[in-house]
């Protein structure tokens, strides 16, 4: 059983900061992938960033430079620092835990609820 509870969502102006959080539950997650997917209106799911157990990160060219993955471990908890955020990067956001890096880099097995973040110009 993983449970994974996202926070920290919310309406922002363009160029401002949201920091997002994801709180897992169950058996520990210290060593499993977890990370970010966002669905935008009218658009399929697409990857956002991902935190490896070893502690590698790896970030969607869209948000790159912008946007910091980060977790601890202790508190199996991931985080998202969002700065410069556009009008296109309004989207519902959605935590993701994989025991596979490969998986949670593209299809993970567990989801948190979802966050909706919107930008406004």
């Amino acid at each position: 059983q993983v449970q994974l509870v996202e926070s920290g969502g919310g309406l922002v102006q363009a160029g401002g900061s949201l920091r997002l959080s994801c709180a897992a539950s169950g058996r520990t997650l210290s060593t499993y992938a977890m990370g970010w997917f966002r669905q935008a209106p009218g658009k399929e799911r697409e990857f956002v960033a991902v935190f490896r157990w070893n502690d590698g990160m790896t970030y969607a060219d869209s948000v790159k430079g912008r946007f910091t993955i980060s977790r601890d471990n202790a508190k199996n908890t991931v985080y998202l620092q969002m700065n410069s955020l556009k009008p296109e990067d309004t989207a519902v956001y959605y935590c993701a835990a994989d025991p596979s890096y490969s998986r949670g880099r593209t299809n993970p097995t567990y989801w948190g609820q979802g966050t909706q973040v919107t930008v406004s110009s």
